[in-house]
């Protein structure tokens, strides 16, 4: 808000240079007729119309300025073409009174091009040149000037001294112009440059399809529609128990970790990040850029395991930062039509997911043993061939009269057998994962050694 006095003064400045240059050449035009009266000839009507006229522009530089200064914002733009038309009609019987002197006459049509194609181009030079020919003829009817060519330098002294300075000023107008252009597209970047920080950043709290919808303006488009969605829910267990036992520094640094690892895992699979809720997460596939209810479930069950297999790593970063309870994850995952869109009140909306499928998922969730994804039958059915399920027989869940059919992922059936990709193993005092996809080549040999080692130390070691 402090800018604004200044922003409002330049503006003001600026629509008083049109007054500086009607004033400039209003002048030149005036000196050009006093000029060319004859003062030592007795007085008639071609001596009296000069300097009538002389007067009459000097007259009506001050009439415009107080017009221009009282009319209303809106009509401040066709008020301005009118006078500009007008200066021009002005300038048309100078022309003439002044008996079509060839300098000043050359000088003033030139004025006249210069002016309308500088502030309106081909549709101001037509109205400026119709009121140029208007103001001749007037001239012309009114006066009966002598066709004879005049060149005398004593008539086309004032003329030549009113357009030098006229061109001068506007020369001097348009290099303030380009300065204040290079300045304001200076300042357009470095705001361009925040905004587009300010929508990066914006974009973090905000599901992908709404944040593209609101930075695009295409609010409209996000109608409340029933889509066949494969919903995701996941939480820590026994989260409550975590909070009291852990320092509020180490539990948060903890919290927003494992948040960032499952968000990250998420974006690579393509899923839309609804909301989290405490320690849960909640997981849309088929919103945003669905590829077809197949591809969407697979997605979200690769992402299920990339989830589990990269808590499993975290276990053994956190017991080394001093948080000896395990971490256990559980998971649940349905496929069904969910209503989509926004839900709220004028004052807070959100753009969510709502239905049974999604309460189903969350149940499934819920009833999951620590380190177990559950899914549903509807799930299950379309990605049976891609990945090893377990079948879990039926449940009861809450919010259902009947039980569910349910099934507990293994692991994509590319990683089983012969084939598999990772191993897991843990007892006390005994804890292994090997990712083999991470392994690379130069390091084969140094995880030979290590298991090596490890196996010839624990076979001499007697255990008691």
């Amino acid at each position: 808000m402090q800018d604004q006095p200044v922003e409002t003064t330049r503006r003001n400045t600026d629509s008083r240079y049109p007054y500086y240059f009607r004033t400039l050449i209003c002048f030149a035009a005036a000196g050009t007729l006093l000029n060319a009266i004859n003062w030592s000839a007795p007085w008639d009507l071609d001596k009296v119309l000069p300097l009538g006229m002389a007067g009459l522009l000097l007259v009506y530089t001050a009439l415009a300025y107080s017009i221009s200064n009282r009319c209303a914002p809106e009509s401040a733009a066709n008020v301005r073409r009118c006078l500009s038309f007008t200066d021009a009609s002005m300038i048309g019987v100078a022309i003439a009174l002044a008996d079509f002197s060839m300098l000043p006459s050359l000088l003033f049509v030139t004025m006249v091009q210069f002016n309308a194609l500088t502030e309106g181009g081909g549709r101001r030079w037509f109205e400026h040149n119709t009121g140029l020919l208007l103001g001749v003829s007037v001239g012309y009817l009114i006066h009966k000037p002598t066709l004879v060519v005049n060149a005398d330098l004593t008539i086309s002294a004032a003329s030549l001294i009113g357009v030098f300075t006229y061109f001068c000023a506007y020369a001097f107008y348009t290099h303030k112009q380009i300065v204040h252009l290079r300045n304001a597209n200076r300042t357009l970047t470095a705001e361009q440059h925040v905004s587009k920080m300010r929508t990066y950043k914006l974009s973090k709290y905000l599901p992908q399809r709404l944040w593209r919808a609101v930075t695009n303006g295409r609010e409209g488009e996000l109608a409340t529609e029933r889509k066949l969605l494969t919903v995701f829910f996941s939480d820590i267990k026994d989260f409550s128990q975590l909070t009291e036992e852990l320092e509020a520094e180490t539990f948060t640094q903890l919290l927003n970790n494992y948040l960032s690892e499952m968000a990250r895992i998420a974006g690579q699979y393509g899923g839309t990040i609804d909301k989290f809720i405490g320690d849960a997460v909640m997981v849309v596939f088929g919103d945003d850029e669905s590829k077809g209810p197949k591809s969407d479930a697979l997605r979200c069950v690769a992402m299920a395991l990339a989830m589990r297999k990269r808590v499993r790593e975290m276990k053994q970063e956190w017991y080394n930062k001093g948080i000896a309870r395990p971490l256990q994850v559980r998971m649940g995952i349905n496929t069904g039509y969910c209503t989509v869109g926004i839900f709220g009140t004028a004052n807070h909306q959100s753009y969510t997911v709502m239905g049974t499928h999604v309460n189903l998922a969350a149940r499934l969730e819920g009833a999951a043993q620590p380190g177990e994804i559950l899914i549903s039958h509807e799930s299950w059915a379309l990605i049976k061939h891609s990945v090893m399920c377990r079948d879990k027989g039926h449940v009861t869940v809450k919010g259902f009269s009947t039980p569910v059919k349910v099934y507990q992922v293994t692991d994509l059936r590319k990683n089983l057998g012969g084939q598999q990709s990772y191993l897991e193993d843990h007892a006390p005092g005994f804890s292994m994962h090997m990712d083999l996809d991470k392994i690379r080549n130069y390091d084969k040999d140094k995880v030979l050694k290590s298991l090596e080692k490890a196996k010839a130390t624990l076979k001499s070691k007697v255990i008691i």
